[in-house]
């Protein structure tokens, strides 16, 4: 088991030491991330918790998971290892095609 948590459904109100608080009452943390827009910078509703140990993150998440803090109800879990993500930029690569100028058809 990792010691890296997800934790799902948080109200936008809550604070990294908000959260740091509620997963300290079953271990010690090493870090917490909310997670944010880039463009924005309003949190998207999910946080990464990093617990001490692997039995610290197991005992967070069997007591947290589905219990309600700050009106919402959490979602915990193991955090799955992150996946390469498709670049995606403006225009897109393609080109190739027709219609280009000069291209020796008259």
């Amino acid at each position: 088991m990792e010691k890296k948590i997800y934790v799902g459904n948080i109200s936008f109100k809550a604070s990294e030491e908000d959260l740091k608080e509620l997963f300290s009452q079953s271990g010690e943390v090493e870090s917490v991330k909310i997670i944010t827009d880039r463009h924005t910078g309003n949190p998207k509703g999910f946080a990464f918790v990093e617990m001490a140990t692997e039995d610290d993150a197991r005992k967070a998440i069997e007591a947290l998971n589905g219990s309600v803090f700050m009106e919402r109800t959490l979602s915990v879990a193991e955090a799955k290892p992150q996946q390469p993500r498709e670049r995606r930029g403006f225009g897109g690569g393609g080109g190739g095609g027709r219609g280009g100028f000069g291209r020796g058809r008259r």
